[in-house]
């Protein structure tokens, strides 16, 4: 595979991501909370995963036990709780301030990169990261004057979620060098579901599934921006360094609020909108690589 095409499998992954508070809101609007809707992205994405793989690629159902907590830390430190702060920042600001601040995340894992990965931390990345951080400054009301326009508690629950999708990047990335994109995801949201059926009440609100709006709706969240998103995200990052997958990766606040602006109609300040395209100009910082980078990429031995 080339890095251009790992490139565009990183951005289309996110992108899907993007499209989550089409399926978020309605379910609040049918009666679940922050941490049902979890539960059920959890649930629903591991069942459809299980099915998929078990009919066409069992093999990938093999893994080494010693692997587990690479699938625990991918499953339940990243995504059921980054899920979780993207969930609450929804219900109690709005879908394009929560998406926006989950994209302090390329900041976390650059970090969190150059400690476990030793990747280099260029001029370009770096730059990169501060066009991302000053766009969602404009977006959250941090810029250019201090009157921010949600609650301190809800900001740093943001900011977590940012902390959370980080954590992603990392445990993903070690996983990829034994695991195609298909068994990192699967064992990645079957480890998030076991953890969201014991610690949730969604058992206790089975009766609620028999409603066909809400049945469509759990499995179009477990489908669309979970399933497509991580499968795609994840075999780009499998040949690209995690950092700089995170930064292309800020497309999905992109989609969000293009979303929350035509279906939910959020209101956006002409400074919030010049921290959208801030966002932008970040993931053409990232993209944009020289020749002689693209050809120092090796190719994984694995590849699903």
């Amino acid at each position: 595979m080339s890095v251009k095409f790992a490139y565009l499998l990183a951005i289309v992954g996110a992108a899907f991501w993007g499209l989550i508070g089409l399926f978020v809101q309605n379910l609040y609007q049918l009666g679940f909370t922050a941490w049902d809707v979890v539960a059920i992205r959890a649930i629903f994405s591991a069942a459809l995963l299980l099915v998929y793989v078990v009919v066409w690629k069992r093999s990938m159902l093999r893994i080494q036990l010693k692997h587990i907590p690479l699938f625990i830390g991918s499953g339940i430190i990243s995504i059921v709780f980054f899920n979780w702060c993207v969930f609450t920042v929804i219900d109690q600001a709005n879908l394009s301030l929560a998406v926006v601040l989950l994209y302090t995340g390329p900041l976390f894992v650059t970090l969190l990169s150059r400690v476990f990965f030793k990747e280099l931390l260029t001029f370009r990345k770096g730059m990169a990261i501060i066009v991302t951080l000053t766009g969602c400054a404009f977006v959250v009301g941090l810029l250019p004057s201090v009157q921010t326009v949600i609650t301190t508690s809800t900001l740093l629950i943001g900011i977590g979620s940012g902390f959370f999708y980080a954590l992603y990047s990392i445990f993903a990335k070690v996983s990829s060098k034994h695991y195609g994109s298909i068994t990192i995801t699967t064992y990645s949201f079957i480890c998030a579901s076991v953890f969201m059926l014991a610690s949730s009440q969604i058992a206790h609100k089975t009766p609620l599934f028999l409603n066909w709006t809400v049945m469509l709706n759990s499995v179009g969240l477990a489908l669309i921006p979970t399933i497509f998103a991580y499968l795609l995200y994840t075999k780009g990052l499998s040949y690209i360094e995690s950092s700089r997958a995170s930064i292309l990766s800020t497309i999905e606040p992109v989609v969000a609020i293009g979303v929350g602006f035509i279906f939910f109609h959020d209101i956006l300040t002409i400074w919030q909108w010049l921290g959208v395209c801030l966002v932008i100009s970040s993931i053409l910082l990232a993209a944009e690589t020289t020749m002689d980078q693209d050809k120092k990429e090796t190719t994984p031995a694995q590849a699903s």
